[in-house]
């Protein structure tokens, strides 16, 4: 059985990334681009969408493994009756193409090794022709073409449409294997060295990771967060991906949900905020920069989610993934980017505000385009949109689109009064700024609970109000903005993890006939700990800190053995659910980490 999404780790070249079982196998790797189709889908599906394990015959889950220093670098070990062996799974920063390098490495004894890998490009619904050349083998289907070998070599044979290999290695060895792929109709690129590799790729994350100006009580969960973003960033452009899988169910025998390989606005001020903070500020350019060309062009057209180069045409189809992943139903691709949220508008600005105060920069036409974005928010914050966490039924007011909104007439009325030399009406920002604060302080908060709601004249809660201190919209010490932190605490957290939406009181349906999901009836979700670290945060801002600190530090123990930290967790069944690793939950630890050690240069 695919091992559970907990059980897997983390390994990219800063293009495209792969997840590694506890088992030894590989059950996610998309060529050559995160957005590209996978060769090994059993992550979302099961063993014949695809994976290549490499692991002790008759073995199942490790007996360890850990990344190699502050690297990408994964070692797992098994200790057997025979002896103990490790494998050193890493991909190295690409030069011609991307490598999967997978070594493996006798430490005692002799133990006796069973490598399978089985190619299946597009999702598993491509089946490539596999033949020997040079002593290697490789594999073609349209337009893919993957290289295998080993060295030293190893015998390998087929079966059942997999290639298979079977050898032994006894204290001091070593067997080496690499994966190439290529366009099938270029050249296969020159062969890497797999031991030169790994002393590079070590080098490259040493050298990396020792830019960080961190030097907090959690710098261990710090380091391996940012090297989770890092390893999230597409490098070409600097764009950040939410996660590096398509579509893990968000619910418990929940239904498909977005793909999340592609670049997010909503978090991107979190993400610009953590890297500055932390001493990455060419990463922060980069992103920046992504950020710039992305959104450029008419205002009204302005999307939640965008390609690695900022794409905009981002259709979704559904892989052939037939049996879901443990009984949740069929995954997508494609993110969904129909949606209308006025949030957006007040990220991208807020985003640019920090940079600018940042002094990475501020050309004129950043500063035009942020006027362009204004000016659809004048003429259209009054309207209804749709809220940051999914929602069922009509448009509404949504209070945190409303405070997003605030936030751009704000920065803008602050960036105005700092630079008189800038074109733009500093007093026709500052009314509209009062009139939205006016609004939502009159329709959004409702004073019998004393607490803001999700919409204007409803009862829901909405963990995203805790933002309201950190963006400036309510001082800390409101008692408005205490209460609100207080009824999220109350209703949505059960003294834990934040839920985005009261627990429901009665039973849930979560699947239709025949066991496949109901539209609109779900499964039930989990606790969201992007939230969560929203609430620490709030904890913090309102003189509470050891409770913040309490709640900080049972977050980190929601990271798996390897240190990375799925979207949501079950409180339940004490499982991960969702997107895995997940970017804006490794942005958030960071920041809140930044925050408990009271040192965020960055504001």
């Amino acid at each position: 059985m695919t091992p559970r999404i907990e059980d897997h780790a983390l390994i990219g070249d800063l293009e495209t990334a792969a997840l590694v079982g506890g088992n030894g196998s590989i059950d996610w790797l998309c060529l050559p681009r995160f957005d590209s189709g996978a060769c090994f889908a059993a992550l979302l599906g099961d063993e014949e969408n695809g994976h290549w394990r490499i692991a002790p015959k008759g073995a199942h889950l490790c007996s360890g493994r850990r990344y190699v220093g502050d690297s990408l670098v994964l070692e797992t070990w098994w200790e057997t009756r025979t002896g103990t062996v490790k494998v050193i799974d890493f991909m190295p920063h690409r030069a011609q193409a991307p490598e999967v390098v997978r070594i493996v490495e006798g430490v005692s004894g002799s133990v006796d090794m069973s490598a399978v890998i089985r190619l299946r490009f597009d999702f598993g619904s491509v089946v490539p022709w596999v033949r020997r050349s040079g002593g290697h083998r490789v594999a073609v289907a349209g337009p893919d073409s993957a290289w295998l070998r080993s060295e030293p070599p190893v015998k390998t044979w087929g079966q059942q449409f997999s290639t298979c290999s079977s050898f032994t290695v006894t204290e001091g060895e070593q067997v080496a294997f690499v994966l190439t792929w290529h366009p099938s109709h270029t050249p296969r690129p020159a062969p890497v060295d797999p031991f030169g590799a790994l002393a590079r790729t070590l080098a490259d994350w040493a050298k990396w990771s020792a830019r960080c100006t961190y030097e907090g009580p959690y710098r261990e969960a710090v380091i391996r967060s940012l090297i989770t973003l890092k390893a999230l960033t597409y490098a070409p452009t600097g764009g950040v991906v939410a996660a590096p899988a398509t579509a893990p169910p968000e619910e418990t025998g929940g239904a498909r949900g977005p793909d999340r390989r592609f670049c997010r606005l909503p978090g991107s001020t979190r993400t610009l905020r953590a890297l500055l903070a932390t001493g990455y500020r060419e990463e922060a350019t980069a992103w920046r920069d992504w950020l710039l060309r992305a959104v450029a062009g008419n205002p009204a057209d302005l999307q939640l989610v965008y390609g690695l180069a900022g794409e905009r045409r981002l259709p979704g189809t559904e892989p052939p993934l037939p049996h879901g992943r443990r009984g949740s139903w069929p995954v997508t691709t494609g993110p969904g980017v129909g949606r209308r949220r006025l949030d957006v508008y007040g990220e991208v600005i807020d985003s640019l505000r920090l940079a600018r105060e940042a002094g990475m920069g501020d050309e004129r036409h950043s500063w035009k385009l942020q006027l362009s974005l204004l000016g659809f928010l004048e003429s259209s914050w009054r309207e209804p949109d749709e809220a940051a966490a999914r929602t069922r039924g009509e448009r509404r007011h949504f209070v945190h689109s409303k405070v997003m909104t605030w936030v751009a007439a704000d920065r803008a009325v602050r960036t105005l009064e700092e630079d008189p030399s800038l074109p733009g009406d500093a007093d026709r920002w500052r009314a509209m700024r009062d009139a939205v604060h006016r609004e939502v302080c009159e329709k959004g908060y409702d004073p019998v609970r004393n607490t803001f709601t999700r919409s204007y004249g409803s009862r829901e809660l909405d963990p995203s109000a805790l933002l309201m201190a950190r963006s400036g919209f309510l001082s800390a010490d409101d008692p408005r903005f205490v209460g609100t932190v207080d009824a999220v605490r109350a209703e949505l957290t059960r003294g834990g993890p934040v839920r985005r939406c009261a627990v429901p009181s009665g039973p849930v349906r979560r699947h239709g006939a025949e066991g496949v999901p109901a539209e609109g009836a779900p499964g039930v979700e989990g606790t969201f700990l992007g939230c969560s670290f929203q609430l620490v945060d709030a904890l913090l801002s309102t003189g509470r800190p050891a409770e913040a600190t309490e709640l900080f530090e049972r977050l980190l123990a929601l990271r798996n053995d390897v240190g990375l930290l799925a979207e949501e967790y079950d409180p339940v069944t004490g499982r991960p659910l969702g997107d895995f690793p997940q970017a804006l939950g490794h942005v958030a630890l960071v920041g809140t980490a930044v925050a408990l050690a009271g040192a965020d240069p960055a504001g």
